[in-house]
């Protein structure tokens, strides 16, 4: 059963040419299912190419605050992450945290 306090909510970015991804998608994408209380991820997951790529962001998005911004995720990728798509991943992550701010903007309206 879906919790009602959970949102999904997905985040776009360009990728850059040379990619292994590139040759299946024209943008990554990272989607999270949210809790929206206190905003924290519960499960992420990206269209990198390799199920490696794809579980590494999972991790070091699982269980972060959105709510607290994304300033500490964004230096932990640019440190831990040394592929091509890091500027892609960061703009995805920030594309995803806008679209939240969105959705929890809409929700304390209600």
């Amino acid at each position: 059963m879906i919790d009602s306090n959970t949102v999904f909510i997905a985040g776009h970015a360009r990728l850059p040419q040379g990619m292994a991804a590139k040759s299946m998608f024209d943008t990554l994408t990272i989607t999270a299912e949210i809790e929206m209380r206190y905003g924290v991820i519960l499960e992420a997951s990206c269209t990198l190419a390799t199920d490696h790529g794809r579980e590494f962001i999972g991790r070091a998005l699982r269980g972060i605050s959105l709510n607290d911004g994304i300033d500490a995720t964004i230096k932990y990728l640019e440190d831990k992450y040394r592929g091509k798509a890091t500027n892609a991943l960061i703009a995805a992550l920030r594309d995803l945290h806008t679209h939240y701010l969105q959705v929890k903007e809409v929700n304390c309206k209600v």
